[in-house]
């Protein structure tokens, strides 16, 4: 009876979700419009990839077709989008995918998201600014990275030939900008996306002179020999459709950081209304940069010949216009800068917000009384990302930062799920003995409810829980052909497995929707989450058991600090809700 006792508490407490309480955002100054979201959006995604993806993918991977992939990394991305932007709508508070998940599934899940979050954040702000650091070097020919190799080089496996002392100081130097203040760090943050925008501008105006529709046409033989080996079949699909698709993964990574606006809740004038709108809006941008600069890339020069690490000013050089080359190098540092301001302005409000929840240590939610910002919780993410950016070798570490998203976005759309079926009495009450044929009859019943009821928000929890399940089956098995003996049993698997996934969300279907009204709502719901959750498993799926294996470390190591930690010292577990929920139980047993 004490095992059952105690069990029941803790699955009381990991589950049990955030109450909203709306007095909470008037320790952030609310001063952000929707141009300064759409902008904080925008320079948070238009950063490393935009110069470097085009070239990357359509050389590797895809070639002139890479713009599909990027079409279908956009399609993707706008599946994640939506469920964003209505979470955005349905919970105004900030803490990005970690706040939504708190309200939307339960506590312990909701700390997993946010420690997540932050790790892969960290090594995103450190990848940027290595990034940026290597464009400054680039002005001066590398002489910075070469001094420092030669008096202080590393020679340590995942660590940096030499310290990147620019990289520190760039991080620095946002750190104290965002210290100062909201208001000052966002006109900065606006100023760099505009220059990157202008930046991007002269990109397409330079490429669209030397566009020739004859270089998507370049048959096999007419290719150098030297280049013919690593250029597929020639044309436009030189890779074929199975290039086209490897190489969305790739994009789907320069698509990360378009939600960042969802992180601005306590921040925004009209949180409810602007953040979906800016959601939107920066991944409709982000989509119509990249599609027009991977066309323009591939149109202006072969894909055979492009420079995977720095396409344009490759290109231009080529050309030889060095004027565009420097005016190409310069509005990248100034991108890398927005996505680093973007990135920087994440990690500390997630502190923020799980501090304020008691579930990470309080002196992080502490806020400025001048400034309005969470100092101590900037700094210290400052502090991480810095002596990540200085010592690691980023590239090696850079798959962390990527599946830490892909779970977030998987249980966003989850969570989305859940609420859209969620009956408002969290009361499950006593089960009685009819409660069998009655979820029989709300699972196959011609005759759906119209209202959400206890037994309708069962069925799609459980729903969605499964369908999380056979999606990650369908998706190893459709990875792994080579695990079956013959290819008839491997399409058997996969059938199988297509058809359960089919059958669960037809079940979703088939619920009642809660009749609560938000500004923005997920159309064709369960169809659009359950896409997302497809897409973005399968992407998980795809990264190498190294990056697994730390994924499941730092889960790990999270677990120890939330049940040595955040659960006691949880807001939610007030000793007044624990009795109720005790007392709730022993009711229920008499």
């Amino acid at each position: 009876m004490e095992y059952i006792k105690m069990v029941t508490k803790v699955w009381t407490a990991i589950t049990r979700k955030k109450r909203h309480n709306d007095e909470i955002g008037d320790r952030l100054a609310r001063i952000l419009t929707l141009v300064d979201l759409i902008a904080m959006g925008t320079g948070a995604t238009l950063g490393l990839g935009v110069y470097v993806l085009a070239g990357s993918v359509a050389k590797n991977y895809a070639g002139p077709a890479s713009a599909i992939s990027f079409v279908l990394a956009a399609l993707i991305s706008l599946f994640g989008g939506f469920c964003y932007a209505e979470f955005a709508a349905r919970v105004p508070r900030t803490g990005y995918a970690y706040a939504y998940c708190y309200a939307g599934v339960g506590e312990l899940v909701a700390f997993l998201v946010g420690w997540n979050l932050l790790l892969g954040a960290m090594l995103g702000i450190a990848s940027v600014a290595s990034g940026m650091s290597s464009y400054i070097d680039t002005l001066f020919d590398s002489r910075i990275k070469t001094t420092l190799g030669t008096y202080l080089g590393i020679n340590v496996p995942y660590l940096s030939s030499s310290p990147d002392i620019l990289a520190l100081g760039i991080i620095i130097f946002i750190t104290v900008l965002l210290s100062i203040g909201i208001k000052e760090s966002s006109r900065f943050n606006n100023l760099c996306t505009i220059l990157n925008l202008l930046t991007i501008v002269t990109v397409v105006i330079a490429c669209s002179i030397k566009a020739d529709i004859k270089n998507w046409r370049i048959p096999l033989e007419k290719i150098p020999e030297q280049y013919r080996q690593a250029s597929g079949d020639g044309g436009f699909l030189p890779f074929g459709v199975a290039g086209v698709i490897a190489g969305t993964p790739n994009c789907f990574f320069g698509f990360t950081g378009f939600d960042a606006p969802a992180n601005c809740s306590e921040e925004a004038k009209r949180p409810k209304r602007d953040i979906p709108l800016a959601i939107l809006i920066s991944l409709l941008i982000v989509f119509v940069t990249y599609f027009t600069l991977s066309v323009l890339l591939t149109l202006a020069y072969p894909y055979y010949l492009q420079n995977e690490e720095a396409p344009f000013p490759h290109v231009f050089a080529e050309f030889g216009w060095d004027w565009v080359k420097w005016i190409v190098t310069i509005g990248a540092i100034f991108a890398l800068s927005a996505s680093v301001f973007g990135a920087m302005y994440m990690v500390p409000r997630v502190f923020y917000a799980m501090a304020n929840d008691g579930l990470i240590f309080k002196f992080f939610g502490s806020i400025n009384p001048r400034t309005k910002t969470p100092q101590i919780a900037t700094i210290f993410s400052g502090a991480v990302s810095g002596i990540m950016a200085t010592f690691l070798d980023i590239n090696e570490l850079m798959d962390l930062m990527t599946i830490g998203a892909f779970f977030s976005y998987v249980i966003v759309a989850s969570s989305v799920l859940i609420l859209r079926y969620e009956h408002k009495d969290d009361n499950i009450g006593v089960l009685g003995d009819d409660i069998p044929r009655s979820y029989l009859r709300s699972i196959f019943t011609f005759k759906a409810n119209k209202i959400p009821n206890r037994i309708t928000s069962i069925i799609a929890n459980i729903s969605v829980f499964f369908f999380i399940i056979v999606t990650a089956v369908f998706c190893v098995i459709f990875k792994n052909e080579s695990f079956f003996s013959s290819t008839r049993m491997y399409y058997i698997c996969c059938s199988i497995m297509l058809a359960a996934m089919v059958i669960i969300i037809l079940i979703i279907f088939r619920q009642p929707e809660s009749d609560v009204k938000i500004p923005f709502k997920v159309p064709l719901v369960p169809f659009i989450p359950c896409l997302s959750v497809i897409f973005n498993l399968y992407l998980m799926l795809q990264l190498s058991a190294f990056t697994w294996t730390g994924f499941v470390s730092w889960i790990f190591i999270g677990s120890l600090v939330y049940f040595c930690y955040g659960i006691k010292n949880s807001e939610e577990n007030n000793e007044k809700g624990i009795k109720s929920i005790e007392t709730s139980v022993i009711e229920r047993k008499i």
